[in-house]
């Protein structure tokens, strides 16, 4: 059973693994180094700016995604989830979450990288519609951005 709830400075070693095991593969695909390789510190910083919450499947964290709210768009960033526990609803249940959660904000809106079928799918099938390229964004990576509306 996945329970999902705000992370604490207990999980971010942790999610800081699931993190990096989730973008390694793309390794092949698109430089992801500065999600692969972020620090406890850099983590704890960012956490002091945005809300970030884990799944957890028995105590173990197998998933995070992390959010912010800017003039009333939730912004959704980093959603991270186990390679051993994709294709589980995990995903799926992160963002539902955060859209729960997230009652001050009008819309969502979530960037992933272009050439990811699988991502472009989980944000399609939530009833989140493409808005915007970013072409050769961070590091070179192309993402595609969705947004969705209350």
């Amino acid at each position: 059973m996945i329970h999902i709830r705000p992370a604490t400075e207990a999980d971010f070693a942790a999610l800081l693994h699931v993190q990096e095991a989730a973008f390694g593969e793309y390794a092949n695909v698109y430089q992801v180094s500065g999600w692969t390789t972020e620090t406890l510190d850099s983590l704890k910083a960012d956490a002091m700016e945005k809300q970030i919450l884990v799944a957890e499947e028995e105590g173990v964290v197998v998933g995070s995604v992390r959010f912010w709210i800017v003039a009333g768009v939730c912004v959704i960033r980093l959603l991270s989830v186990s390679p051993a526990h994709q294709g589980q609803g995990i995903g799926k249940a992160l963002i539902r979450e955060i859209e729960l959660v997230a009652t001050d904000a009008h819309k969502f809106f979530a960037c992933t990288m272009l050439r990811t079928a699988r991502n472009i799918h989980l944000f399609m099938s939530l009833g989140y519609k493409a808005e915007s390229i970013l072409p050769d964004h961070y590091d070179h990576l192309d993402l595609i951005c969705f947004a969705k509306y209350r």
